[in-house]
């Protein structure tokens, strides 16, 4: 066969493109988009709008466009595009042809190549209209990032993709009237942004408002803060934000109208957060507005009110979010008053999702949203007010049990309801009749470039956990300029003003093509973020994108692992406050931690899976560790991906031919600033486990390789701190308190006082000349520094696909090794309220069984498992972590069907509609 010779799909492409397409010149090309006024789905607006962005984007490569009615009324010698929903005769019998099924399933998209009335087709279809519209808007993409359409249009492999997870949300904060003003005011930073959102499979935007401080104490800048005055005049009340214009009030009101109008012509949800109801602020003389006009007695049905007229002058509002507890400004357990306020959305006229942050969640509370008859939501968050690796933690840390509290502002969050703080509790019961949808907060990184497709295909598979809804994503830069720390230049930071991009997210758009695509689909082509690449890097695409995932790895894990603080008010691992290996006394910020209040002593954010550094190190010296992750793997893992992104970015830098451009070099400097942070924190946890080997043992040989190894974490901060210098301002805020602020630079005074610490103590030891280590101490270096790897035994499991209430539960798992293992079973509910169980498994023809008893499959809960085995060549935990540290490292077990986005899942869950209906709204 001739090397020129076209596949029979080719050929169809060839013919479908014409002639001008086959090696004509590019003048005088042209493509016909078809759309059939009588289609329901291509008739909806926000298609017709998607439409005109794959016009554009054929324009803007110096194609003509010509929108037809019918095929019938195209050109013949015209490459033709349908848009079209997937019950249209065109769509079914071009999909019959390839055998291929659009998904049943709402949002669901196809895209594919065919025949329909003795013409050559492009298809871009949907379930419904969100799915027509990702459909269209994706072909657009494919056009913009292509040296020519040619490339874009062949449709070589038929794509048909439906979403994992029904809500997929990201979340913009104004926390400050400096900075924040000018994108809140500019309608064209709102197109873009909002186009970009639909473009990478969003479907909820969620404007927040009033989560500018942890509650009304201390409080400078106020805008929206206490919202409703801020939009609204409400008759009946004389309430005003002093000195607030009613010009710019009204003003206010008309771009969230604006925004909401957008974001619907898109086809996307629009939520509208309200984090604060406080009305007067607390020990507060420089509050730059006070509310005027309301008290305590018309304090609800102001807020009911002002949210009626705020919802009717805003139809395109469909959701609302509200925080229940304390933090509010109300009291919890306050059930009146927000009975009174949903009213208020009552009121509307039409049906309004209602969203309630967990922390602070009781059940009472959530039949009180249930009574008015809306769809609700409760959102805990997914790793207390961070992002760890992307499953849900195993246990929550003791510090999150319930407790006896005196404080009756916050009585349940730190009371009998504390567990909800960080996690999801008791929420997940099989029986709910509201929804769940994981909130990550930005505590973890939030100036830094994030984008690794392994862990965010690995948050996809898990935002619907135990038939779960999905995630909502606080965006990159949330709370810049948070309580009052706003300043003029930007929210990037950028020192150099070359690196700053028009708007403030096109810094992370490969951050948001990755997580907006992933969440959607986990098993999604990799094109539609490799084209990004593509175009950027040219032949180092690959060894970018390598090198950003190995660095995106690195925070994260640190923050699953090192578990300092739950707020993220205190623990910012990307700009680390040091917390001190040596004397407690020099820690002046982390209380929300076990005492000593110390390096050693801090609890990892999953204690089931992790293992304490001060714990480890006993191990270690007795001899005998357990089967959790150890301080020492963490290190290993953490040196590794530091390398690892080293070692490609090196690759980048030798084939690149743009390592001019801004993209470029804000990647170089976010990658080798993690990279750094990586090697940091890997040396430190080394430190911290020779430190706490050392103050075990009394030997000075422990001491001393912790010093060594604290000065190469202190090099990697150095480092990266140096790198960070000529790139971002000396002052990055996010805060007013000097941990929430500054540069990565001031953080070194910290870890040099710690090292000094450390040196005088070995100065005072008793080294005794330089003696050898006992066998033990030496034995525990040794595996600190170099850990051995876990035994490599194959395991073979099936789990069960249901659990049957009141029935015993068999699990069998075969170890493909003739070497004698024990194994035990961990298991629990998945109520986060409750502590693991384990079993002993006993072996039976080869295989380890264990039967969970039926008194406990008799729960609403469902059943969270994993296996542990203990054996000559050292321990495993099944299913574990994969290299990439992606996959949920447990198995779960529902007592019904799980529920998906079908037919059913609609039965299921009582006051939903599906996401979209076909008029767009």
């Amino acid at each position: 066969m001739s090397d020129t010779r076209l596949s029979r799909r080719d050929f169809l492409w060839s013919a479908t493109l014409g002639p001008a397409v086959r090696g004509q010149p590019a003048a005088g090309r042209r493509v016909v988009i078809v759309l059939d006024p009588r289609d329901p789905v291509a008739s909806a607006p926000p298609v017709r709008w998607a439409t005109t962005q794959l016009e554009e984007a054929f324009r803007g490569s110096g194609w003509g466009v010509l929108r037809r009615d019918a095929l019938g009324d195209a050109p013949a010698d015209i490459p033709v595009l349908v848009i079209a929903g997937a019950s249209a005769p065109i769509a079914r019998d071009v999909l019959k042809t390839h055998k291929l099924a659009l998904p049943a399933a709402p949002e669901a998209l196809a895209i594919v190549a065919g025949r329909f009335a003795e013409r050559n087709v492009t298809l871009a279809c949907g379930s419904d209209v969100r799915g027509a519209v990702y459909a269209t808007l994706e072909l657009a993409d494919r056009v913009r990032h292509a040296s020519d359409p040619e490339g874009a249009l062949r449709i070589t492999t038929p794509v048909a993709e439906k979403p994992a997870n029904r809500i997929r949300s990201i979340a913009r904060c104004f926390e400050s009237d400096v900075e924040d003003k000018p994108w809140f005011y500019d309608k064209s930073f709102w197109q873009a942004y909002l186009t970009m959102l639909a473009t990478q499979r969003y479907n909820r935007f969620s404007l927040t408002l009033g989560l500018g401080y942890n509650r009304p104490r201390n409080v400078r800048d106020v805008y929206f803060y206490f919202a409703y005055p801020f939009l609204v005049s409400v008759p009946g009340y004389n309430v005003r934000a002093r000195p607030l214009p009613d010009a710019e009030r009204d003003r206010n009101l008309e771009m969230l109208r604006f925004i909401g109008e957008e974001a619907a012509r898109r086809g996307l949800q629009f939520q509208l957060a309200l984090w604060t109801h406080a009305y007067e602020w607390e020990d507060s003389p420089e509050a730059n507005y006070v509310i005027e006009g309301l008290t305590p007695e018309r304090h609800a049905a102001y807020c009911r009110d002002a949210l009626t007229e705020i919802l009717k002058a805003c139809p395109a509002i469909t959701g609302v979010t509200f925080r229940i507890h304390g933090e509010s400004g109300i009291p919890e357990g306050s059930y009146d008053f927000w009975k009174t306020v949903f009213e208020g959305i009552v009121r509307a006229g039409r049906q309004i999702e209602i969203d309630m942050h967990a922390k602070g969640m009781d059940f009472r509370m959530i039949d009180v949203a249930l009574a008015t008859g809306m769809p609700v939501v409760v959102s805990p968050k997914y790793w207390a007010e961070h992002m760890g690796l992307p499953y849900h933690q195993a246990a929550i840390r003791e510090l999150e049990k319930p407790r006896e509290t005196t404080d009756s502002f916050f009585a349940l969050s730190n009371g009998i309801r504390r567990f909800l703080r960080y996690g999801y509790g008791d929420l997940l019961r099989e029986d709910r009749k509201y929804g769940i949808l994981y909130r990550i907060w930005p505590g973890t990184q939030r100036v830094l470039l994030w984008g690794d497709p392994a862990i965010a295909a690995g948050y996809g598979r898990t935002a619907h956990f135990c038939g779960s809804d999905g995630v909502e994503w606080c965006e990159p830069l949330s709370f810049k300029g948070r309580m009052g720390s706003g300043k003029p230049g930007g929210r990037c930071g950028y020192a150099d003003a070359s690196l700053n991009p028009r708007y403030d997210w096109e810094k992370f758009e490969y951050t948001y093509r990755v997580w907006g695509r992933l969440i959607y689909n986990p098993g999604t082509d990799p094109g539609g973020w490799r084209r990004h690449l593509d175009r950027e890097f040219g032949a180092a695409a690959s060894a970018a994108e390598n090198s950003l995932a190995n660095a995106s790895r690195v925070l994260l894990l640190v923050t699953t692992a090192h578990g300092v603080s739950g707020s993220n008010n205190t623990y910012w691992p990307e700009m680390y406050t040091n917390m001190p290996i040596v004397d407690e006394g020099k820690n002046k910020i982390y209380r929300d931690t076990p005492q000593p209040r110390r390096f050693g002593a801090v609890a990892p954010f999953d204690p089931q899976l992790f293992s304490r550094v001060d714990d480890f190190a006993k191990e270690l010296l007795a001899g005998h560790r357990d089967a959790r992750y150890s301080p020492a793997e963490v290190a290993q893992w953490l040196e590794r991906f530091a390398q690892d992104a080293v070692r490609h970015w090196q690759e980048v830098e030798r084939r690149s031919k743009a390592r001019t451009t801004a993209e470029f070099r804000r990647w170089a400097a976010d990658i080798a600033i993690q990279s750094g942070l990586g090697r940091f924190f890997a040396w430190k946890f080394r430190a911290a486990l020779l430190w706490a080997v050392y103050e075990q043992t009394g030997e000075a040989a422990a001491l001393r390789e912790a010093l060594k190894a604290y000065r190469i974490a202190r090099e990697a901060w150095a480092g990266l701190a140096s790198v960070a210098k000529g790139v971002y301002v000396p002052d990055i805020t996010y805060g007013t308190a000097p941990h929430l602020r500054g540069h990565w630079a001031d953080r070194l005074n910290a870890i040099d006082e710690d090292i000094a610490d450390m040196e005088q103590r070995l100065a005072q030891a008793n080294t005794e000349g330089g003696r050898a280590p006992g066998e033990s101490v030496a034995r525990a270096i040794r595996e600190i520094l170099s850990p051995p790897a876990r035994a490599a035994v194959q395991c073979r499991h099936t789990p069960p696909p249901r659990i049957q209430a009141g029935e015993p539960l068999l699990l069998e798992i075969v170890l493909e090794t003739s070497q004698p293992f024990t194994v035990r079973v961990h298991y629990r509910h998945a109520n986060q309220a409750e502590d693991w169980r384990v079993a002993d498994a006993e072996i039976h023809q080869g295989r380890y069984r264990t039967v969970i008893p039926a008194d406990y499959t008799q729960s609403p809960y469902p059943l969270l498992y994993y296996f542990e085995g203990r054996g000559p060549s050292g321990v495993i935990l099944y299913p574990g972590f994969g290299p990439e540290l992606s996959n949920q490292p447990y198995f779960v077990v529902q007592r019904t069907w799980a529920r998906g986005l079908t037919g059913s899942w609609f039965v299921l869950r009582r006051n939903i509609r599906p996401p979209l209906a076909k008029d767009g709204g």
